[in-house]
C-alpha cells in the first residue's frame, strides 16, 4: 500500500510542476515517515548515491561543452560541416545534423547542443529561407545525437547506476549515433525534395580544407576523449578533465576568445547544471533504494516473464515502458530509477547491460522531444522565439526515423555491441 502512495505522491507533485528532485525527495520522505523509518535514511542514501568517482566526469564534460560555446568554437564546427554536406538538397538541414555529430564528441548533452549550436543553426536556416517549423524540427531531432555519441552524460550516469564499464558504453554509442544521423539525413532529403529547399553551397575541396584547418583543434576533442579511454591512457573521468582543460586552452591561448567574463559564465553554468544533476541523482537514489527494499525489480521481472519469455518481446515492452517514463520524467532521474528495476529483468533473459544502456538512453532522448517535459523543445522555443506548441508539432515527423533506429537497435544488438566486443572483450 505504501508503495502505491509513494508513486501517487510522486506523480501528484510532478503534475503540480514541483521540480523533479524535490518531488522525488518529498515522496521518498513521505514513505520513510509512514513506515516509521529514521529520517536519517534520506540524507544517508542521498549522499551514498552521489558518492561515486565516475560522477566526477559530469561537471567536467559540462564545463568542456560550456567553454566550447563561450569560446565561439561552435561556429567553426558549423562552417566545417557546411563545407562537407552543404551541397546536398536542403543543405543547411544536413549541416545541422553534421554539426551535431561533431559537437556530440565534445559536450555529451542534448540541451547543450540545442542551446549552443541550435541558435547558430536556426539563424542560418532562417536567413536561407527555410521554414521555422522545419528548422526547429531538424535542430531538435539532431540534438539527441549528442548523448549517444561519446562522451555522454546520461551514459556516465547509467554506467554508475548499473556498474557497467563507461568506456564500453561510450564506444557502443558510436554506431547507433551515426545511424540516427543517417536516418535524419534521409528525412531531411525527403522534405527538401518535396519543398524544393536549396543547396546551400557547392562542394569545393579548397573550402573543405580551409574550414577543416579552422576547426582542426576542436575536432581533436573527441579524438582525445575516445582515443584516450579506448587506449587505456585515462579513465572516462580523467578524459572529462582533459576535455575541459583542452577547451579552456583553446579559448584562452589559441583563439583568445575566452575572457574573465566568459569564463565566469561557463563556470556558473557548470555549477548550476552539475548541482541540479547531482541533486536529482541523490533524490532518485533514495527512491531507487525504496523500490529495491520492496523488491520492485523482482515483482516487475515476474510480471514481464509471466506475459512472455521471448527476449525481444520483453525488450519491446521495456522500450514502451521507458518511452512512457521519458514523457514525464527528466533523463537523469529516469535513469536512476529505471536501472535498478530493469537490469535484473534483462539479466534473466540474457540481454547485455551495454545494449540495455544504449536502448534506455535513446528512449529517453526521444522523451526530450515530447511534452510535457521536452527540455530540448523548451530550449529551442527560447532561442528561436517559436511558441512551444509549434515546436512540438514541428518535431513530430522527425520522431519517425528516431523510433525506427530505436527498434533496429533493439532487435539487432550486434549494431551496439560490435565495437565493445572488438575493443574491450577480445
Amino acid at each position: 500500500m505504501t508503495i502505491i502512495l509513494l508513486f501517487a505522491s510522486l506523480f501528484a507533485l510532478m503534475l503540480l510542476r514541483v521540480p523533479i528532485a524535490v518531488a522525488l525527495g518529498l515522496s521518498s520522505l513521505g514513505y520513510i515517515l509512514v513506515e516509521g523509518l529514521p529520517s536519517v535514511v534520506l540524507p544517508h542514501n542521498m549522499i551514498a548515491g552521489m558518492d561515486s568517482f565516475p560522477l566526477l566526469a559530469v561537471p567536467f564534460f559540462i564545463l568542456a561543452g560550456a567553454l566550447m560555446n563561450s569560446a565561439g568554437i561552435t561556429s567553426r564546427i558549423f562552417d566545417f560541416a557546411r563545407s562537407i554536406v552543404g551541397w546536398m538538397h536542403g543543405g543547411l538541414g544536413h549541416v545541422n545534423i553534421g554539426a551535431s555529430i561533431i559537437f556530440a564528441g565534445m559536450s555529451g548533452a542534448a540541451v547543450a547542443d540545442a542551446g549552443g549550436l541550435g541558435a547558430i543553426e536556426i539563424r542560418a536556416m532562417r536567413d536561407a529561407g527555410y521554414d521555422d517549423d522545419f528548422s526547429v524540427g531538424v535542430t531538435a531531432a539532431s540534438s539527441t545525437i549528442g548523448p549517444i555519441i561519446p562522451p555522454s552524460l546520461p551514459l556516465v550516469i547509467f554506467g554508475v547506476m548499473a556498474s557497467v564499464s563507461i568506456g564500453e558504453l561510450f564506444v557502443a554509442g558510436i554506431v547507433p549515433g551515426l545511424l540516427m544521423a543517417l536516418s535524419l539525413m534521409v528525412m531531411v532529403w525527403f522534405y527538401s525534395r518535396r519543398r524544393n529547399y536549396p543547396r546551400d553551397t557547392e562542394f569545393r575541396l579548397g573550402n573543405v580544407w580551409k574550414t577543416f584547418k579552422r576547426a582542426f583543434l576542436p575536432l581533436m576533442t573527441p579524438v582525445i576523449i575516445v582515443g584516450g579511454i579506448v587506449s587505456g591512457a585515462f579513465t572516462p573521468t580523467e578524459a572529462a578533465v582533459c576535455a575541459a582543460a583542452y577547451a579552456m586552452g583553446l579559448g584562452l591561448f589559441v583563439y583568445g576568445t575566452l575572457n574573465a567574463k566568459r569564463l565566469a559564465t561557463a563556470a556558473m553554468e557548470t555549477i548550476e547544471m552539475t548541482a541540479s544533476i547531482l541533486l536529482i541523482v541523490g533524490a532518485a537514489s533514495v527512491f531507487a533504494w525504496i523500490l529495491t527494499a520492496n523488491q520492485a525489480a523482482a515483482l516487475f521481472a515476474q510480471g514481464l516473464l509471466s506475459l512472455t519469455e521471448n527476449k525481444y518481446l520483453i525488450l519491446l515492452l521495456i522500450t514502451l515502458v521507458v518511452l512512457v517514463v521519458g514523457l514525464f520524467m527528466e533523463t537523469i532521474a529516469a535513469i536512476s530509477i529505471l536501472v535498478p528495476v530493469l537490469l535484473p529483468v534483462t539479466q534473466q533473459i540474457g540481454v547485455d547491460p551495454v545494449h540495455l544502456g544504449i536502448i534506455v538512453i535513446l528512449n529517453l532522448m526521444i522523451g526530450l522531444l515530447t511534452p510535457p517535459v521536452g527540455m530540448v523543445l523548451f530550449v529551442l522555443s527560447k532561442v528561436s522565439n517559436v511558441p512551444f506548441e509549434r515546436c512540438v508539432k514541428a518535431t513530430v515527423p522527425f520522431l519517425v526515423p528516431l523510433i525506427g533506429v530505436l527498434l533496429l537497435l533493439t532487435f539487432v544488438p550486434s549494431l551496439t555491441l560490435y565495437l565493445p566486443e572488438v575493443l574491450y572483450r577480445q
